[in-house]
């Protein structure tokens, strides 16, 4: 029974930060793909940035690259989200997930999430 856990959203004004943890269990932590999504009030669900557990690699997207990074902790089965420099528009559910394919197979994180089957139930972050 695969489960992802979010934790770590609330409020925070615009500049400040915020980290978003994400516990998975049932799964095989150390050879998968990892990522994080988002989806804002009246808005579709965007990726936001995945990690290759097995080997600590990351693709961020574009829109927030350079304000939100991606890492991990083995020995706690947890990646996270850093969040930094956070704007009105960073105001979303942010859910975690798990690809459907293992850690080998190549995620495009445009896709917004269509490659992958286990979601947490998210977590709220709201930016004034």
């Amino acid at each position: 029974h695969v489960q992802l856990v979010e934790s770590g959203g609330g409020p925070v004004e615009a500049g400040g930060s915020l980290r978003l943890s994400c516990t998975a269990s049932g799964l095989s932590f150390s050879s998968n793909c990892l990522g994080w999504f988002r989806q804002g009030p009246g808005k579709r669900r965007e990726g936001v940035g995945l990690i290759y557990t097995h080997i600590g690699s990351t693709d961020i997207a574009d829109s927030v690259k350079g304000r939100l990074t991606i890492s991990q902790d083995y020995a706690k089965n947890t990646i996270y989200l850093q969040m930094d420099n956070l704007k009105p528009e960073d105001t979303a559910m942010y859910y975690c997930a798990a690809g459907s394919y293992g850690g080998s197979w190549h995620y495009d994180i445009k896709k917004g999430g269509t490659d992958f089957s286990y979601w947490g139930q998210g977590t709220q972050v709201t930016v004034s």
